[in-house]
């Protein structure tokens, strides 16, 4: 990992910082000197520019009409040094920045991986070494707060380094964690990664930092940092609720359709579906079909197929998201939707 020659120097300014959101993990020594450095530079000239202008501006006033100015020959060793020293001030500034790129970009080897997948508007977050799957959307948050009594989010243990690996399902949202210092473009089509390891217990904001649609304030869920104890126990249960049948209201508000679609007859970014099943839907070429269900089906695992007017292609495809018989469960609960 590359040193860093400012760490134990700004490091401990940076301890309990009155700039900065609370000091929850290791990467911050790679942020916080390089900006208590940069704010101390522009803090200096700030001060200098100000009082040397105050100074020249009243030393230099006009005091009668008979005052002239005078021509000043150009002096090459105060341009130079005008011109040396931002140089080699410019040069530390990206020499730190460019460490702790390098720092919070290569991940220790021993790092657990959990794959980030941005949405509109929700973070999935997948454990693929448990098999566990969490979908932090807002409804499935409440579900599982109010009728299990567990936290959604990204759960990590306390000291464990772990590396994020970003994607997207349809445009630009971006994974920032300020506690942490660490902010990563997830893009559609292509991964990315960032890590960090967490020092303190306790829940952090993580919140989406590309303005990314209608919904893009409500794309915010936490961090849950644990013991290592009390992260084992967590994860046994989860494994437990992973293998267990889910009925489609509960897939309903884990594949994040809520952030779409309403229930109650609300139009949203896509079609309202209660009392939807059985009806003619008219679609963008002017024809109609029967909402029955395969055209549920179609609209699931290939929603740009058939698109309904007055609605865009915006909706992502489900294929191999669930399987057969989540699919029918889904199906099912938009049918009992009256």
């Amino acid at each position: 990992m590359v040193g860093n020659p400012f760490g134990s120097v700004l490091g401990a300014v940076a301890e309990g910082s009155f700039w900065m959101p609370p000091n929850a993990s290791t990467t911050t020594e790679f942020v916080d000197p390089v900006f208590y450095y940069i704010l101390a530079l522009t803090t200096l000239f700030f001060v200098a520019i100000v009082v040397v202008g105050a100074y020249f501006a009243i030393r230099y006033r006009k005091r009668s009409d008979a005052d002239r100015t005078h021509p000043t020959a150009g002096n090459h060793k105060i341009e130079a040094i005008l011109a040396i020293i931002p140089s080699i001030l410019l040069a530390t500034i990206f020499w730190l920045g460019f460490q702790g790129y390098m720092n919070l970009a290569v991940a220790p080897g021993d790092a657990m991986e959990i794959r980030v997948t941005g949405q509109k508007w929700f973070w999935t977050f997948e454990y693929p070494t448990e098999g566990v799957t969490l979908i932090a959307s807002p409804d499935e948050t409440k579900r599982r707060a109010d009728d299990m009594q567990r936290e959604t989010g990204l759960v990590v243990p306390l000291g464990q380094p772990v590396k994020l690996i970003g994607n997207s399902r349809d445009v630009l949202h971006s994974m920032f964690i300020p506690a942490f210092r660490i902010k990563k473009d997830v893009i559609p089509n292509r991964y990315t990664a960032i890590w960090f390891e967490a020092t303190m217990v306790g829940e952090f904001n993580f919140f989406c930092t590309e303005y990314c649609g209608k919904d893009h304030s409500r794309m915010l869920t936490k961090v849950i940092v644990k013991t290592p104890e009390d992260y084992a126990a967590w994860m046994a249960d989860e494994r437990k609720l992973s293998n267990a049948p889910k009925d489609g209201k509960t897939l309903f508000a884990q594949g994040g359709c809520t952030a779409c679609h309403s229930i109650t007859g609300a139009v949203g970014v896509g079609p309202a579906l209660n009392a939807l099943y059985g009806t003619d839907e008219t679609l963008v070429d002017g024809s109609t079909v029967l909402v029955d269900d395969n055209y549920i089906r179609e609209s699931i695992v290939n929603p740009t197929a058939k698109v309904v007017k007055g609605f865009g292609p915006v909706m992502p495809p489900f294929a191999g998201q669930f399987e057969d018989a989540e699919i029918d469960a889904l199906i099912d609960y938009i049918k009992s939707q009256k």
